[in-house]
């Protein structure tokens, strides 16, 4: 099966209004997409774009909370569960209305005003609830390691962390966000990463080193990666969430052989 990419609308295309985004990822031949966050819109404006172009909703994110304060997620903040679940009960309304089958929950930052063990609880109740939220409903949440140094205090630190999480959760309906960008900033070694964790990886997430530029600027091999996930049979889709180093149209040089832009 073809590799299948998503453009990341939060990312690309950023000289266009949000809205107007969905038409130029579809006519560059995408015909997937996913972004941080919908909720500054009403779904059906979202829902309206997605099959104006014949879009699949591929992956949004959960609130990530108050970001003037440095919030990056409330999964693993004590005192916000109410916070927490309200953000849930909101994106699952949004992924239902947007048939959307994936949303990333996320950690926040460590509080070292409390004990690690403490904040460990709590991101770990609140990832139970979400799992049974995304079973009931259809879906599938999903846990993305970021790491430290483009996001100091990352509770979710590494693959590992997100394995533990996921089997002492023990519900297939949680499972893990690869982010190939994250993975090499924070371990290397992604090949043997992948196969490590391939049993719980359910979307993956592209974007090259040192400065997050698209997959043929940078220091990943990505064209090997791409050859090596075909060959392993990957399935799901891939969200293109980097930053062109030019507009997003003229950085698509190394997606030709993937997509089939509209003329």
């Amino acid at each position: 099966m073809p590799l299948k990419f998503a453009a990341n609308l939060s990312f690309l295309y950023q000289d266009l209004p949000f809205l107007d985004r969905f038409s130029a990822a579809a006519q560059d031949g995408f015909t997937g997409v996913e972004y941080l966050s919908p909720y500054e819109f009403p779904s059906s404006e979202i829902r309206r774009r997605l099959d104006d172009n014949g879009l699949t909703q591929v992956l949004f994110n959960l609130s990530a909370g108050d970001a003037a304060k440095g919030e990056r997620g409330l999964a693993s903040l004590p005192g916000r569960e109410s916070d927490f679940a309200d953000s849930l009960e909101r994106a699952l309304e949004y992924a239902t209305d947007l048939d959307c089958k994936r949303l990333h929950v996320m950690a926040g930052i460590r509080d070292k005003s409390i004990d690690r063990d403490r904040q460990y609880a709590v991101y770990r109740g609140n990832l139970e609830i979400a799992a049974r939220a995304a079973q009931d409903a259809g879906i599938t949440a999903l846990i993305e390691p970021i790491n430290d140094k483009d996001m100091p205090g990352y509770f979710l630190e590494n693959c590992r962390m997100a394995a533990t999480l996921i089997a002492e959760i023990n519900n297939p309906h949680l499972q893990l966000q690869f982010d190939i960008y994250h993975v090499q900033r924070t371990d290397g070694d992604i090949i043997n990463q992948y196969l490590k964790f391939a049993p719980i990886i359910r979307h993956i997430q592209i974007a090259n080193p040192p400065h997050r530029f698209e997959p043929d600027n940078g220091e990943i091999n990505y064209p090997y990666i791409f050859e090596f996930l075909d060959g392993e049979g990957y399935a799901g889709w891939i969200g293109c969430e980097y930053k062109p180093s030019a507009g997003t149209r003229e950085t698509l040089g190394w997606a030709r052989a993937f997509l089939s832009a509209k003329s």
